[in-house]
C-alpha cells in the first residue's frame, strides 16, 4: 500500500527557467516534490539552489525519447514508488517572423522541440501517471496561437495547434484511465524567449506583453487539480477565443490588421 506521507509529484520539462522555474516554485512551495529537466544544468542548479530538496534536476533534451522515458521513470521510481501525479510538458522553443524568412534549422526545432518533446514527455509519464490515477495530471503549453493561423508565428502556432489537438483527444481517450489532459493558452510572456526572440512581430507592440511566468504557474496549479481540457490565462486569452469562437474565418482581416501582414 501506498505510505499516506508520500508527497505528490510533478516532473516539468523546461524547468531551468521562465514558466518551468515559475511553476518549480509554485508547486514546491505548495508541498510538491519537483522533478525538473532543462538543457543546461547551470540553470537547473539555480532553481535548485532556491527550492533544495523539494527539486530534482535532469539534464535532458526532450528530442530524445529514451533520455525522456529514462528520466521520467527514475524521478517517478525513486520519488513515488512508480507513481508520478502530474506531468507539465512545458519545453518549447520559438522563433518569429514571416515563413520564408526562417531558416531549415529553425523550423526542424520548432517541430523537434515543440511537437515531438511534448509526445516524447507524455509517453514517458503516462505509465506512471496511470499509477497514481484517478486524480493524475498530464499538461501541455499551447498558446493563443493555436486559437487561428496567425501571420508570423506560422510553423510556431502550428506546433501549438497540434498540442491543442493532441490533448483535447488524449483527454477523450483518458477518461477511462482517470488521467486528466489539458492544456494552457496564453498570449505573450514575459521571458526571455520572447524578449530575446529573432523578430519582434507587430502584435507584440499592439497586445503588450502582459502575462508573467507566475500567472501561468498558478494556472498550471489550478489545472493539475481542475477537470477542463482547456485552461487560458490573463483577459487576452480569453477574448481571442471568444473572437474567435465568434467570428470564425471572419477574423482573418482583424489578425491581418494586428500583424500588419
Amino acid at each position: 500500500m501506498e505510505p499516506a506521507t508520500r508527497p505528490r509529484t510533478i516532473f516539468i520539462t523546461g524547468a531551468g527557467a521562465g514558466i518551468g522555474a515559475a511553476t518549480a516554485r509554485v508547486f514546491a512551495s505548495r508541498g510538491w516534490l519537483v522533478g525538473g529537466s532543462a538543457l543546461h544544468g547551470e540553470h537547473l542548479a539555480a532553481v535548485q539552489a532556491d527550492l533544495g530538496a523539494r527539486f530534482v534536476p535532469y539534464v535532458a533534451d526532450v528530442r530524445e525519447r529514451a533520455t525522456m522515458r529514462d528520466v521520467v521513470a527514475e524521478f517517478a521510481g525513486r520519488h513515488g514508488g512508480g507513481r508520478l501525479d502530474a506531468v507539465f510538458a512545458n519545453a518549447g522553443v520559438l522563433f518569429m517572423g514571416p515563413d520564408e524568412s526562417l531558416t531549415a534549422a529553425q523550423k526542424q526545432a520548432l517541430i523537434d522541440v515543440n511537437v515531438c518533446g511534448v509526445v516524447h514527455t507524455f509517453d514517458a509519464a503516462l505509465p506512471h501517471l496511470r499509477r497514481a490515477a484517478p486524480g493524475a495530471h498530464a499538461i501541455a503549453m499551447a498558446s493563443t496561437s493555436a486559437e487561428y493561423g496567425s501571420p508570423h508565428h506560422a510553423l510556431y502556432g502550428a506546433t501549438k495547434f497540434f498540442v491543442r489537438g493532441y490533448t483535447e483527444a488524449l483527454a477523450i481517450e483518458h477518461r477511462r484511465t482517470g488521467v486528466q489532459v489539458s492544456a494552457i493558452y496564453v498570449s505573450y510572456v514575459n521571458t526571455a524567449m520572447v524578449a530575446e526572440s529573432n523578430f519582434r512581430p507587430r502584435s507584440i507592440d499592439a497586445l503588450g506583453i502582459k502575462a508573467t511566468p507566475q500567472q501561468v504557474a498558478q494556472v498550471v496549479w489550478r489545472a493539475a487539480h481542475g477537470r477542463r481540457v482547456h485552461w487560458r490565462v490573463g483577459s487576452d486569452a480569453k477574448l481571442t477565443h471568444y473572437a474567435v469562437r465568434l467570428l470564425g474565418a471572419w477574423v482573418a482581416p482583424v489578425y491581418a490588421r494586428l500583424t500588419g501582414a
